[in-house]
């Protein structure tokens, strides 16, 4: 296998016909002998304006419900596929009124804000910048564009983090910002600040900064639950390596920052004594209440065979349990350690499959770790038509269900065939990555000469513990043969 220089930045143009084929749209792929580095555009900073770019058309894509379809009539923002909770929930959940979340109570039964802390005071702050004079629709206009601005910024964030958590590969942030499903649910929902703040802890671990790593993963498990799912990765990859120490400041990082964030809010005194605040437990309860919804395969399954399900939330427990074991013994097992952004995009993908409810907006989560775990653009496109056909499907399936008799949109039978794809595309995506980790050679990273340019320690660390054989790869060797490292070695 031909080595490559390893300060030499992988060129996708060179690499991936599909790449190269896009890059017809604007002159064809890099020539052997272009001058680079001379420019002021430097690939990073060509994909933060390509991210901001695609965010702006996402903006402009929810027009038709800025303009009214938010405020009148029932389907126009489903017909559109427009729709945003953002400016709903601004009169929904009390901020038009100027309540505190997690202190004052919401009248109606959802009685407390159904999100985690850190969410809440992104949605609390983005009330304090939206002026409280004239009409409600017009306050919610301008609530929807100040949290927009907001995560426009972490739209940003997330792709240079990203770009610029593979050295070598920084032009595979494009996947993120050209994204399709990216800019289409941007603006649904608040997840782009956990995804933020988890693309940006992935970066400082792959700079072996772990304690600053585990502070933006508790800050993101304060914004939003998937990203603590990180931590069971990279305890795996530590133990197959050795670098226990690391992980310790990881966790110490993780737990100390979550408390720092929910501890004021977790935590009240009533004069007799500390007890936990029923509107910080909200999003825990309403969570595990939360019957079985849209997207899930759990809803398929029942609509399929008209049994609802009552025990979904211990079969979804089961089947993560399950899942999480296997990813632990494969950590153990492959050829060679998998990579950090393999095994954090598969844990992930884990939980969206078997969780009760699919938001259009998940898909966020894996965006970034997709690009990192699998940079291929064919892989990368067919997830995302399978992502494009499912947001189209809820709100079609949505209309439908809400146009009466006029009947328009897509019927259950077409909305079901939506989750299948959905379902499918992750599958494959798995699927792929799998096979790159139990066939390392077919990996598009360690084929341009890397270990694990996400991994920080983890990077060409031997390893110290592996079950059955194990390939050493040297530093900064581009083959992947080596000695056998026998169950139980230890690093010499």
């Amino acid at each position: 296998m031909t080595s490559v220089r390893q300060d030499e930045s992988v060129r996708p143009t060179r690499r991936d016909e599909v790449a190269a084929g896009g890059s017809e749209l604007i002159g064809g792929p890099i020539g052997r002998h272009a001058l680079l580095g001379l420019s002021r555009l430097t690939p990073v900073r060509v994909i933060a304006l390509v991210a901001i770019g695609m965010f702006a058309l996402g903006m402009v894509q929810k027009l038709p419900c800025y303009n009214g379809g938010w405020f009148f009539g029932a389907t126009t923002q489903y017909t559109h596929a427009c729709y945003s909770d953002i400016p709903h929930l601004y009169a929904g959940r009390g901020f038009a009124d100027g309540l505190i979340p997690y202190f004052d109570r919401l009248p109606g039964d959802m009685q407390y804000l159904e999100y985690p802390v850190l969410t809440g005071l992104f949605m609390e702050v983005a009330s304090w910048m939206t002026p409280h004079g004239g009409g409600i629709q017009e306050r919610e206009q301008i609530y929807w564009l100040v949290n927009a601005g907001m995560l426009l910024v972490c739209a940003a964030v997330i792709a240079v983090c990203v770009a610029r958590t593979h050295r070598r590969r920084p032009w595979d942030g494009l996947l993120v910002a050209l994204a399709p499903a990216f800019a289409l649910t941007a603006t649904i929902n608040w997840d782009l600040l956990a995804v933020a703040l988890t693309a940006a802890g992935m970066l400082m671990w792959s700079r072996s900064r772990p304690l600053a790593a585990g502070v933006l993963i508790g800050l993101a498990t304060a914004a939003k639950l998937y990203p603590v799912l990180l931590l069971g990765p990279l305890l795996m990859l530590c133990w197959r390596s050795g670098t226990w120490r690391a992980y310790g400041r990881c966790l110490t990082g993780a737990v100390a920052a979550w408390l720092v964030v929910n501890l004021p809010v977790m935590i009240s005194y009533n004069g007799a004594g500390f007890h936990l605040r029923e509107g910080w437990a909200k999003f825990y309860t309403f969570s595990q209440e939360r019957p079985i919804d849209f997207g899930s395969v759990w809803l398929l399954i029942s609509q399929r065979t008209g049994n609802p399900l009552e025990n979904a939330n211990l079969y979804a427990t089961l089947l993560m349990i399950v899942g999480c074991a296997g990813l632990g013994l494969l950590t153990l097992y492959a050829p060679r350690r998998p990579r950090f952004a393999q095994l954090a995009f598969l844990v992930v993908a884990l939980f969206i499959l078997t969780n009760k409810v699919y938001s259009p907006q998940y898909v966020l989560w894996l965006i970034p770790l997709a690009a990192l775990a699998r940079p291929r653009w064919r892989d990368f496109l067919i997830w995302q038509a399978c992502e494009v056909m499912y947001y189209l499907g809820i709100w079609m399936y949505l209309a439908y269900t809400g146009s009466g008799d006029k009947h328009q949109g897509l019927p259950l039978e077409g909305y079901q065939l939506t989750i299948v794809l959905h379902l499918l595309g992750t599958l494959y995506l798995c699927a792929v990555v799998l096979r790159d980790i139990l066939m390392p050679e077919r990996d598009v990273v360690r084929r341009d000469g890397d270990d694990d340019p996400s991994g920080g320690v983890l990077d060409h660390a031997p390893d110290v513990f592996a079950l059955g054989q194990a390939h050493q790869v040297p530093r900064h060797a581009a083959h992947f043969e080596g000695p056998p490292v026998r169950w139980g070695a230890v690093r010499e």
